[in-house]
C-alpha cells in the first residue's frame, strides 16, 4: 500500500536513526506522546520502510517517477509504423498507448518490477489496476490460508486432534477449492497467454461467476481443456465441506459424551454410619481438583459451531474482498505522489537561469514539506492502520480466539525485575 522507493527510504532512515540513538536519554525520556509512540515502534517503522523500498522497486516508483536501471522491453518504432504517427513528439507521447498485440513491439518482460515506459503511456492506469488488483487477491488468499494452517498448532497443543479433521481440513478445502482456484486461474492466465494472445484471453471474473452458477459462457473461451468439469468438482467439494464443518465437531462431542463412562451411580457417601471414610479413590482426587465436570450442552455446541461455520464461509468472501484495499491504497498513494510532482516540482523545473535556481530552492522546500506531512505521515499512518486491520481481522480470526490467559510479552527487564523481587 505504501510502495515508493523514495518515501520508503526516508522512513527507513528516520527509523534507523532512532535505532542507532536509542540509548540517548533525551530520546528515551521525551514526554511527548506522539514521539513516545514513534520511538517505541522504531524497529517496526524500520521494517516498514525497508519493505516500502522493496514494494516501490516492484512498482518502479521513486517520488512518483519511474527508474530505468534496465533496458525497456518495449520498442516503439513498430507501433509508430503500425499506427502511422506523425513526427510530433508531444503528440506521440500524448497519445502513447502500449498495445502488446502489435507484432515486434513487446520484446520481453522487464527484469524486475514494472517497465518504466508505462509511466509515459496513457493506458498505464488500466494496466496497473489489473495488476495490483490481482496481486491483492493473491496476497490475501495466501495470507488467509496461512492463518487457517496456524490453527493446526492450536489443536495439537490442546490435544484436539479431532478438530484437525473436522474443522481444519474442511476449512482448507473450502478456501482452496474456491479462492485457491481463483489464484490458480490468475497465475495460469499470466503464463498461458502471451502478449500476442492477450486480446483473446478469457475473463477470469466471468469464469469465476460461471463456476458458482454451473453454466458455460460461450463468448468466454476456456482457460484449459476440461475446465468446466474441474470447476464443478471443486464447487461440489467446497459445498460438501460445509456440512462437515457444521455438524462434524458437535456430533463428535456428542458421541464422545455419550460413550464417556459414568461412575456417579456406584459412588458411596464419604462417611459411613460409624464415621469412617468410605470413598472411592477417584472421589478424593476429584475433590482435590475442584468442581466436577460441567454438563455437556448439545444445543450450545451446535449453535457455537453454526456461528463459526457461517462466519468462516461468509468471511472467506468478504475478507478476500477486503484485501483489495492493497490495490486501492497503493493506487491512491501513487496518484497523490503524481499530483504533488506535477503541480509543484514540475513548475519549478520549467524555470531557467538564476531565477530558476531560486525558484527551485523555494519550491523544493515546499515540496519536501508536503511530502513529509502528507505522503509520509498521513499516508504512512493510513497504510499502517489498514495493514493492522488486515492482520487483526482477516488474518488472526482464522486461528486466534480471545479466551485463555492474558498475553505477557517476552521482556528481559521483566524477567530480571521478577528475579530480583524473589
Amino acid at each position: 500500500m505504501f510502495g515508493d522507493v523514495g518515501h520508503g527510504l526516508l522512513m527507513a532512515l528516520l527509523a534507523l536513526w532512532m535505532v542507532l540513538e536509542e540509548k540517548d536519554p533525551k530520546l528515551r525520556n521525551n514526554t511527548n506522546e506522539i514521539w513516545k509512540m514513534m520511538f517505541g515502534g522504531r524497529y517496526l517503522i524500520l521494517l516498514m520502510g525497508l519493505f516500502s523500498i522493496y514494494t516501490g522497486a516492484v512498482y518502479n516508483e521513486c517520488f512518483s517517477r519511474g527508474l530505468s536501471p534496465f533496458t525497456s522491453g518495449w520498442h516503439l518504432q513498430p507501433m509508430v509504423q503500425h499506427f502511422n504517427w506523425s513526427d510530433d513528439t508531444l503528440r506521440r507521447y500524448q497519445y502513447l498507448q502500449l498495445d502488446p498485440t502489435v507484432e515486434g513491439v513487446f520484446q520481453g518482460p522487464y527484469p524486475f518490477g514494472i517497465d518504466p515506459i508505462w509511466g509515459l503511456a496513457n493506458n498505464h492506469l488500466t494496466f496497473l489496476n489489473s495488476y495490483k488488483m490481482k496481486m491483492s487477491v493473491i496476497i490475501g488468499v495466501i495470507h488467509m490460508t496461512f492463518g487457517v494452517c496456524l490453527s493446526f498448532f492450536n489443536y495439537t497443543h490442546f490435544g484436539e486432534i479431532s478438530s484437525v479433521f473436522l474443522v481444519l481440513i474442511p476449512e482448507l478445502v473450502f478456501m482452496l477449492c474456491l479462492f485457491g482456484y481463483l489464484v490458480f486461474m490468475i497465475v495460469y492466465k499470466w503464463i498461458a497467454f502471451g502478449p500476442l494472445q492477450s486480446a483473446s484471453a478469457p475473463s477470469i471474473l466471468i469464469h469465476f461467476i460461471d463456476m458458482f452458477l454451473f453454466t458455460q459462457n460461450k463468448d468466454n473461451h476456456q482457460l484449459y481443456p476440461g475446465q468446466y468439469i474441474v470447476q464443478k468438482v471443486l464447487v461440489i467439494c467446497a459445498l460438501c465441506s460445509v456440512p462437515v464443518l457444521l455438524l462434524g465437531k458437535p456430533v463428535h462431542l456428542l458421541i464422545r459424551h455419550r460413550n464417556k463412562p459414568r461412575h456417579m451411580g456406584d459412588r458411596r457417601p464419604l462417611l459411613s454410619e460409624n464415621g469412617s471414610i468410605n470413598a472411592l479413590p477417584g472421589d478424593l482426587e476429584e475433590g482435590r481438583q475442584g468442581e466436577p465436570e460441567k454438563e455437556f450442552d448439545v444445543s450450545d455446541a451446535f449453535m457455537h459451531q453454526a456461528i463459526h461455520t457461517i462466519e468462516y464461509c461468509l468471511g472467506c468472501i468478504s475478507n478476500t474482498a477486503s484485501y483489495l484495499r492493497l490495490w486501492a491504497l497503493s493506487l491512491a498513494h501513487a496518484q497523490l505522489s503524481e499530483v504533488l510532482w506535477v503541480m509543484v516540482m514540475r513548475i519549478a523545473l520549467s524555470w531557467q537561469g538564476y531565477v530558476g535556481s531560486v525558484v527551485l530552492a523555494v519550491v523544493f522546500s515546499f515540496f519536501a514539506l508536503l511530502t513529509i506531512s502528507i505522503l509520509l505521515v498521513m499516508e504512512g499512518l493510513s497504510a499502517f492502520l489498514h495493514a493492522l486491520r488486515l492482520h487483526w481481522v482477516e488474518f488472526q480470526n482464522k486461528f486466534y480466539s480471545g479466551t485463555g490467559y492474558k498475553l505477557n510479552p517476552f521482556s528481559f527487564s521483566a524477567i530480571i525485575n521478577s528475579s530480583l523481587v524473589n
